[in-house]
């Protein structure tokens, strides 16, 4: 885009304001601050809104910062539970998640995406404790009270992996007399669900809150397959193979349980617990191919499809299923001495995740000599089933099976990720008059064990096991490995009031963070199956069974060594913040940052290396000459980033924000998937550098008391600097960032008598192109040896709406709502593969109806 059309957009983008404010059309009661670092105070007449962007209460319109605020009326309002629902309210941000399995959550926020594998670089922290597992992104985390979105580096504020942002979210404390609130919804595709939380006083200084959800769906997408009289006589035995199973449905449950204690004026503990599990479909992908040459050869653009139009029709013989547990806790202490206040926490988190699903080693003959793969393959060709295009047309031209297919040839992929956290700081907070400041340390503990594996499939089913010697169920192909990381950070910070108008402020942040790894894959283990001879070994190489390793990292011919040693690394970075705001007026402020942002480095899968180099990288007939880099580690990311904006209040019935950023990034880390006749593989390599800037404004008109207009709108301007993973791709977008976000829309509450209040609320979402790769309008050599040209799999726009009306008293509310309410269709996500000659494109949600009732007294 060039300048002139730049700075048109930027101008278009400001006039939004018009009609946007970053809050959100915030409202609810005023209220007091619930505790040092978490509050939820805001007014539905223009009151103030108290944030804790910097760990301390402040004032929204005073804080220098770009802060989106979701209070407890807004959250209320939109039906909002969890991060996807949080982003989807904002401007700037977006996110992927559940497209794989639940626990499969990636944020970007201008610019900075959270690559799948790695670290997230958005800090997650709920009622101060820090949460380190990206899989607590997509679970819900109790009652809630306000969320905040903070943007930019708050590595200095928040620690590790927070350079893009971070979401923090307060939850209901006790009260001093006794509540009790419950809620139940109904929706189409057999969702339903609901809470109940009970909270009040056990004696004078002790309160408790306990509350639990459940919530059900099947989803919006079916297997076709699956249920029909040819799966049946083709899979006799399978116990799934009745069901016209759901690809995306889900049974989830929580509970969670609070006591605070105050023994005294100036002591505070704060204990909390919660346990919870998802149960649902995995893997909710097809596969669409970007190469022109067969669009042009077959005359049909089914081969070059735009990845947004792609119809989605799934048809895998096995029933993906997953499964997430949960169990986590957390202590807080707040004590006031004479000079400061002290904050003590410490939390444990463990997740686990697993799934099974269908594979893609259909497509590439892996189990092609296997007899339950060439039987069904046979039984399930078209016309007998009808796949996604253009496997269903051009089945015999093609010679192989899709991925994902109704056949047993694509295997059984199988992954396990469980993840053990201990989370603790100490942390003084204290203020001197003119002069407040911050003091503390901290240490994390993560124990992470990630597995990756393909099973043959016998028509009956997976198996949930990384590695499996049954020859029924036998594992070929494995990644296998322990993670262990120790994190140690001191930081502190100053904030001097120079005069009314002059705030000045600095943070700095040094964290040292060791990892380490271990492999898993036993050395001796080989595989039973092996299609393609060029499997894993150099050409002339007799393919016996002596040779088909699990991991191509321990062939001697690509390792002398014959195994996969422990790796160790330690990380270190500074992290400075330094902040400015200026008081124009009592309702305005100026506000400038800048800071730097850090997340660590880390290990690929052992042997990922190995494979690229040995499948992709070599000249044909080994290879493809690739061109790709990939290592076995990969680096640390950092980010130096600054914005200057304003914010304030007109007239007291107009709020708004105009914010201008800049961000250089160097060694992002970005995922990869490689697929091919050795399995799949899935690394993170490193981007050297991408430059960032963009414009963000929003504003908030209350056209009346109950009445307002709202909106955002987030305008990203990216470019890759330098890649030496992929040196072509130089002048591509960053990956995962939309070209522009807008959200707007309106929100009323009118009473409609003495007791009873009409509520509407209606939610507009509009997310420009997007590309998820850095391999974009650019031409690659691929495993079939045809060129591909990834400019189609850069999403197309798409604007959702939300709506939600109902009417409410004091005691009671009753509400019909609906998501994505004229039914868009788009894409989720799209994993592209640039040398597989196509994308693996997961769908967006589809449109759903519900009611809500609710009630509390």
């Amino acid at each position: 885009m060039n300048i002139h059309k730049n700075m048109l957009l930027m101008t278009a983008t400001s006039c939004l304001a018009l009609l946007s404010f970053e809050a959100n059309a915030q409202t609810s009661a005023p209220t007091a601050p619930q505790n040092a670092d978490s509050t939820s105070v805001s007014s539905d007449d223009g009151g103030e809104i108290l944030v804790t962007a910097r760990r301390e209460n402040e004032n929204l319109r005073d804080t220098p910062a770009t802060v989106a605020v979701l209070t407890a009326r807004t959250l209320e309002q939109t039906g909002a539970k969890v991060a996807v629902d949080f982003v989807k309210l904002t401007s700037g941000v977006s996110i992927a998640t559940g497209t794989t399995e639940p626990g499969d959550t990636s944020i970007q926020i201008r610019g900075l995406n959270g690559a799948r594998d790695a670290e997230n670089n958005v800090a997650l922290v709920i009622d101060g404790v820090l949460k380190t597992n990206a899989s607590a992104l997509n679970q819900p985390q109790g009652a809630l009270s306000q969320v905040e979105i903070l943007k930019g580096p708050q590595g200095a504020i928040y620690g590790r992996n927070a350079s893009a942002g971070a979401i923090v979210i307060t939850t209901r404390k006790p009260t001093d007399k006794l509540e009790i609130e419950g809620k139940a919804h109904a929706a189409t595709d057999n969702t339903y669900g609901g809470s109940l939380l009970i909270a009040g006083p056990i004696t004078e200084n002790v309160g408790f809150v306990l509350s639990g959800d459940y919530d059900q769906s099947d989803g919006y997408f079916r297997n076709e397959f699956l249920g029909t009289a040819l799966a049946r006589s083709v899979y006799p035995t399978y116990k799934d193979v009745n069901q016209r199973a759901s690809i995306d449905n889900y049974k989830m449950g929580n509970v969670y349980g609070r006591l605070v204690l105050r023994p005294s004026d100036a002591t505070e503990i704060d204990i909390k617990a919660h346990a919870g599990y998802n149960k649902g479909g995995a893997i909710t992908f097809n596969a669409v191919f970007q190469l022109p040459t067969l669009a042009t050869a077959f005359n049909d653009q089914v081969f070059n499809i735009k990845a947004s139009d792609h119809k989605f029709i799934f048809t895998n013989n096995t029933a993906a299923h997953s499964w997430q547990k949960t169990w986590d806790a957390s202590f807080r202490l707040s004590q006031d001495l004479d000079f400061a206040k002290l904050i003590a926490t410490i939390g444990y988190s463990h997740i686990q995740n697993d799934f099974y699903a269908g594979g893609t080693s259909g497509a590439f003959g892996f189990f092609a000599n296997e007899p339950t793969c060439q039987s069904s393959r046979a039984a399930t060709a078209p016309p007998g089933v009808i796949n996604q295009e253009p496997f269903n047309t051009y089945y015999g031209a093609f010679g192989f099976a899709q991925p994902y297919s109704p056949s047993t040839c694509d295997g059984i992929q199988y992954q396990k990720r469980t993840q053990n956290d201990v989370v603790s700081e100490l942390r003084l907070v204290g203020d001197a008059g003119a002069l407040s400041w911050q003091l503390g340390g901290s240490y994390i503990f993560i124990d992470r064990r990630t597995c990756i594996s393909l099973q043959i499939d016998p028509g009956t089913g997976g198996v949930r096991s990384c590695y499996v010697t049954d020859p029924v169920h036998h594992t070929e192909s494995l990644q296998d490995d322990n993670y262990r990381t120790n994190v140690y950070a001191a930081f502190g910070s100053l904030e001097y009031e120079v005069n009314s108008q002059l705030k000045l402020g600095a943070a700095l942040r040094y964290d040292i963070e060791a990892r380490k790894t271990s492999n898993n894959v036993p050395v001796a283990a080989r595989t039973l199956y092996q299609g393609n001879p060029r499997t894993g070994f150099p050409v002339g190489t007799p393919a016996t069974p002596a040779n088909y390793f699990l991991n191509p990292g321990l062939d001697p011919a690509y390792n002398p060594s014959g195994v996969l040693a422990p790796r160790s690394k330690t990380f270190k970075q500074w992290e400075p913040k330094l902040t400015a705001s200026y008081k124009l007026s009592p309702t305005a402020t100026i506000f400038g940052d800048w800071g730097i942002g850090f997340k660590a480095g880390g290990f690929n899968s052992g042997g990922s290396k190995a494979i690229v180099d040995g499948f992709f990288n070599p000249a044909p007939p080994t290879g493809i000459s690739a061109g790709v880099t990939v290592n076995d580690d990969y680096k640390k990311e950092t980010t130096s980033a600054f914005e200057l904006g304003i914010k304030g209040r007109a007239m007291n019935m107009i709020d708004y924000e105009l914010v201008g950023y800049y961000t250089n990034v160097k060694n992002m880390q970005f995922f990869e998937f490689f697929v091919g006749d050795f399995g799949q593989l899935r690394v993170i390599s490193n981007i050297d550098k991408v430059r960032i800037w963009g414009l963000e404004s929003s504003l908030n008109v209350r056209l009346m008391k109950g009445l307002s207009v709202f909106g955002t709108a987030n305008y990203t301007d990216s470019k890759i600097k330098k890649n030496s993973s992929r040196p072509y791709t130089v002048g591509n977008k960053s990956p995962a960032t939309p070209d522009f976000t807008l959200n707007f829309g309106t929100q009323v509450s009118m009473p409609l008598n003495d007791a009873l209040t009409f509520n509407f609320r209606a939610d507009a979402r509009m997310v420009g192109p997007t590309p998820f790769h850095t391999v974009q309008d650019n031409t690659v050599p691929t495993i079939f040896a045809l060129p591909a040209n990834y400019k189609n799999s850069t999403r197309a726009t798409y604007t959702t709406v939300n709506v939600r009306a109902g009417i409410e008293t004091d005691h009671w509310s009753l509400s019909a709502y609906a998501t994505n309410l004229f039914n868009q269709r788009s894409i989720e996500e799209a994993v592209v593969a640039p040398e597989f000659g196509g994308d693996f494109v997961a769908p967006s949600p589809l449109r759903r109806y519900g009611v809500e009732a609710s009630f509390k007294f």
